[in-house]
């Protein structure tokens, strides 16, 4: 054949650039999967108070500080005494007005790690300044 060019490859060299296409490529597919597939911070924290609420056990605490969207709280379980801080920024509607926050509040923790504790959540408050059960957003 006069004036065409032919490529010869050898079928090896061919049969591993497409198994290394295929690999890449996979690999693309299940890095983008897992990616998407992961649970965001703020996912795990409302899973985490949801949790909590439902099924922590409660206790008596005292309201130290009210520091924007922090609120500084301290109970004792089994005769530890615990210092905590809740971000309530994702659940700020759910506060009352800041000059009503003081005094004792109940908090719920988990009996397996008192550690991980809440005053406040979507679907429940510890806060004393309203009656305890599902919070009314602010207006």
């Amino acid at each position: 054949m006069h004036g065409a060019l032919v490529f010869s490859f050898p079928v090896a060299a061919v049969t591993l650039v497409l198994a290394g296409v295929l690999v890449a490529l996979g690999a693309l597919a299940g890095y983008r999967a897992w990616k998407s597939s992961r649970i965001t911070p703020e996912e795990r924290e409302r899973l985490r108070r949801t949790a909590l609420a439902s099924r922590g056990k409660l206790g008596d605490a005292s309201l130290v500080d009210v520091r924007g969207e922090m609120v500084v709280y301290s109970y004792a379980i089994r005769g530890v005494e615990y210092t905590a801080s809740q971000d309530v920024s994702s659940i700020r509607e759910y506060l009352p007005a800041e000059e009503s926050l003081s005094g004792p509040v109940w908090v719920r923790y988990d009996p397996k790690n008192p550690a991980n504790s809440i005053v406040l959540a979507e679907s429940w408050t510890g806060l004393r300044s309203r009656s305890p059960g599902v919070p009314q957003r602010r207006r």
